[in-house]
Order: structure tokens, then C-alpha cells, then sequence
């Protein structure tokens, strides 16, 4: 199976590559200037000379606050450049798995948002990928949608990392403790994306993230209690819980973005894990690179 990964620098691009199961898959991943998802014409040329079975797409314009005052640039990718994905796909007869996001919710839900609930984005971040994701259910009902939320990873940039180095350099911390969602370890999510890459009867718009609900805060004060066990940190601060109001970002985020998992699970024959697990499992890793 040809399996052809955009976004292969990014954190879930890179779990991808990482955990594709070599015996069985040739896969062919590209980074942004190799492969520049918005270039319709760019991109029929990379799937002509590879001719895929499968396409994983993690390319997307994910800086949500600078997406306020970059809505073009935003929408140029993850509209038009899902499309210009799909369209490819429905060509040369290919699979489309595409990563979406929580941020097409408002968070005014008090129960884990299911796939049939009704979008109503926020920001700019949110409506484009609303819009890519409508986008491709236009031209390629049958591809596979997934909406994930707070992914971070051992590789790139992302919260984890952010509180284990503010936690060696700063005397204490103010984290949100307003905004309720699920963390998820990039792995995880890779593993649902190549259980189902081989299944043509998985279609249509899932949730995945790991399982149970957190505050940022409560992400920020797992990560202090569990880098202090494995020793990536010599002491501990205090980590204070604060009110997203005090912390105005140019992006309004949703207060509450937990989803629902069921679908996901159910079709794929995969059960999520408890995202402190999977914290646990990721900082095991990152110390040992």
C-alpha cells in the first residue's frame, strides 16, 4: 500500500512516518516546500509520480491567534488546500484521511461534543478547517475526517515541552484552568490513522483524542508531577489555576471542547487511553532522545 503523508515536519506527520509499519506500507511523506498543498497543480504532479492508495493529511495553517489578522493565509490552506487534496484523491482514485479540529466548536456544550453536533467556530482557525472539512465532503463524500484537539508529541513544539522549560526557569506559574478539553498524544492518534488507512469501510467524520478530560491546568500540573518522578525536573513550583479573562488572546478558544470518542473506537476496533498514560508514555520518550 502507497500511503503518500503531507506535513511529515509536523508533530502527527512525523509520529506518521515514525510508526508506519514498514513490511506492509511504502510510504511517501513530504514537508511544506516539498509538497505545497495550496498549488493544485503542484499537487497532481506529486500524486502522478507516486500514484498513492492513501493520502494522510496534517498540513494546516495552525497558528490560531496569528490566524486572526492571517484569515487569507488561513483559509488558503486548510480550505483550499483540503480541496486541492481531495480533488487529487478523486482522480487518481486514492483514500483520504484528513485531520481536523475541535475548534470548529463553540464550547458552550456541557457534554462531549458528538460528530453530529452543529459547528459554530469561534475564530478564524476554526472556519477554515470547518470550511476545508466541508470542502472535502463536497468533492469526496467518502473520505475520513477526524477531529482532534491539544495533540502534542516528542517531536516539535507544543504545551508539554512549553511547561517543562517554564518549570525549570520560572519561581511559580498561572495556567488556564477555564478551558476544559482532552490532551492527545500525536502517537495515538497515528496509530488510529494507520489502523484505519487499509479499512475502505471506515468513512466519514470522527472524533479521536485520548480518553478523560482535563483543564490545562490539570494537564500543567500532571506534566510537573510526572516529569519530577522520571527526574527531567530537579524541583517543584507552584502552579496556580487563572482565568482564561485574565489572559486575552487575539483567538477566543472554546471553553469546553471535550468529544466524543465512541465512533472512532467502534470502527476501528481501537480503544483511546487516558491522556495521563499517554502523557506518561511521551515524557518516557522525550527522555530518552
Amino acid at each position: 500500500m502507497k500511503v503518500l503523508i503531507t506535513g511529515k515536519n509536523g508533530q502527527l506527520g512525523w509520529e506518521l512516518v515514525n510508526r508506519a509499519s514498514t513490511d506492509d506500507v511504502d510510504v511517501y511523506a513530504f514537508a511544506s516546500d516539498e509538497l505545497d498543498i495550496t498549488d493544485s497543480l503542484s499537487v497532481q504532479e506529486k500524486f502522478s509520480a507516486v500514484q498513492p492508495d492513501v493520502v494522510i493529511n496534517t498540513a494546516a495553517y495552525t497558528a490560531v491567534d496569528r490566524a486572526e489578522s492571517d484569515s487569507e493565509n488561513a483559509f488558503l490552506v486548510n480550505e483550499q488546500g483540503a480541496i486541492n487534496l481531495a480533488q487529487a484523491c478523486k482522480k487518481f482514485n486514492a483514500r483520504l484521511l484528513h485531520v481536523s479540529t475541535d475548534f470548529v466548536f463553540d464550547g458552550t456544550k456541557h457534554s462531549p461534543y458528538l460528530t453530529t453536533d452543529t459547528p459554530n467556530p469561534l475564530g478564524v482557525y476554526g472556519a477554515s478547517k470547518l470550511a476545508g472539512e466541508r470542502g472535502i465532503q463536497n468533492v469526496l463524500p467518502e473520505a475520513v475526517i477526524v477531529r482532534t484537539a491539544w495533540v502534542y508529541s516528542s517531536h516539535g513544539n507544543n504545551f508539554v515541552k512549553t511547561m517543562l522549560r517554564l518549570m525549570q526557569e520560572k519561581p511559580q506559574l498561572g495556567v488556564v484552568s477555564d478551558q476544559i478539553g482532552t490532551p492527545t498524544y500525536a502517537a495515538g492518534l497515528a496509530d488510529w490513522l494507520w489502523q484505519i488507512s487499509s479499512n475502505s469501510r471506515v468513512q466519514g467524520l470522527y472524533h479521536w483524542t485520548d480518553a478523560g478530560v482535563a483543564s490545562w491546568y490539570d494537564f500543567a500540573v500532571a506534566i510537573q508531577e510526572l516529569a519530577l518522578e522520571k527526574g527531567m525536573l530537579e524541583k517543584e513550583i507552584p502552579v496556580r489555576p487563572i482565568y482564561a479573562a485574565q489572559y486575552p488572546t487575539p483567538a477566543k478558544r472554546p471553553a469546553f471542547s471535550v468529544i466524543d470518542k465512541t465512533g472512532a473506537e467502534n470502527d476501528s476496533g481501537l480503544q483511546t487511553t487516558h491522556w495521563r498514560k499517554q502523557l506518561s508514555n511521551m515524557l518516557d520518550k522525550l527522555a530518552n532522545v
